[in-house]
């Protein structure tokens, strides 16, 4: 069986940063996982040579008919919002979005979905400075206007640049669950996984963390979850006042301490979830951290839209077959 293609759009005046996010999640070997990892391709939607940001020239190895045999298809930014895609182009993403293929943006890439009809009555994001024009042109469109990525499923969206990253490593623990996602971000040097409902920037510029308090403090949590964190204990483990805490990690997160560690304790249980060993769910919410197998499916629930048992049926170890067909 042929391993999972996934294959990245290329344009005139093509939006590097955005795209070479997908070349380095997917283009690169990763022997040390010891999965079978995705394949890759480029294909240029039109005529090159293909100007890029920054001054180089792309030269893309395949056309669109590549996007007949893909199982997951990356559109980078748009090159500019206001420029209906090429409907060859939009042609063959429909053909594809029918066929069951995962649909995914960066940035103003969304644009490209949108104008090709497959996100009516969806939810997506975009960067913040498009999300207005957006849902104007395409009103049929729900836009999520203050989210680093949405999943519907078959379409993801995300927002601009760095969220891309986000999006792809979540893309990444979708299909290998969240311990080869870690290791990925490890070599990326980035943070393992941000929540999608994540605010995309911050009202105002981040606080003097004295000594990365705050970054220590929010590392011993993700080691230390099942412990009964309180907002005073976190605040003494800190060395700060409950007051100052609380607005460092909202000015850090858009999110209030005890928020943050809920889902950050929805994480711990995910990884659980996925694992090698089946451990019951009462014994899943006490490492976690929750207080009682009841509080645990309730905030599960909510944060990632299912059961704990429904998630480990899909995502459990053993139940990832990255190579089935294209999603539905």
């Amino acid at each position: 069986m042929d391993k999972h293609l996934v294959v990245a759009l290329a344009y005139d005046r093509l939006c590097t940063f955005e795209f070479g996010c997908v070349t380095e999640l997917f283009a690169l070997e990763r022997p040390e996982l010891g999965v079978d990892w995705y394949r890759f391709a480029v294909c240029a939607s039109e005529r090159g040579p293909l100007r890029a940001a920054g001054g180089v020239t792309v030269s893309a190895p395949y056309t669109l008919t590549l996007l007949d045999r893909a199982n997951t298809i990356v559109v980078p930014g748009w090159r500019d919002a206001d420029e209906l895609p090429p409907e060859p182009l939009l042609k063959k993403i429909r053909a594809a979005y029918a066929r069951g293929v995962r649909l995914c943006s960066i940035c103003s890439g969304v644009f490209v979905l949108a104008a090709a009809g497959v996100l009516d009555g969806k939810t997506v994001t975009t960067h913040w400075r498009y999300a207005t024009k957006l849902q104007q042109r395409y009103p049929q469109v729900h836009v999520q206007s203050d989210a680093l990525y949405v999943d519907e499923g078959q379409i993801i969206t995300s927002a601009g640049s760095a969220a891309g990253l986000d999006m792809l490593l979540h893309l990444v623990r979708r299909d290998y669950g969240g311990a080869i996602a870690n290791r990925v971000a490890q070599r990326l040097v980035v943070p393992p996984h941000r929540e999608g409902g994540q605010a995309q920037f911050v009202p105002r510029p981040m606080p003097q963390d004295e000594g990365g308090r705050l970054a220590k403090l929010m590392e011993w949590v993700r080691r230390h979850p099942a412990l009964p964190h309180t907002l005073r204990s976190l605040a003494e483990h800190a060395a700060m006042s409950p007051r100052t805490l609380q607005r460092q990690f909202h000015d850090a997160t858009g999110m209030a301490p005890y928020e943050w560690l809920v889902r950050e304790r929805v994480a711990a249980a995910r990884e659980l979830l996925e694992g090698k060993t089946s451990l019951p769910i009462a014994r899943v919410a006490e490492l976690a951290g929750f207080g009682s197998e009841e509080s645990m499916r309730r905030h599960f629930r909510r944060i990632a839209l299912t059961s704990p048992a429904a998630y480990r049926e899909k995502f459990g170890y053993g139940s990832r077959m990255i190579n089935d067909p294209p999603h539905s």
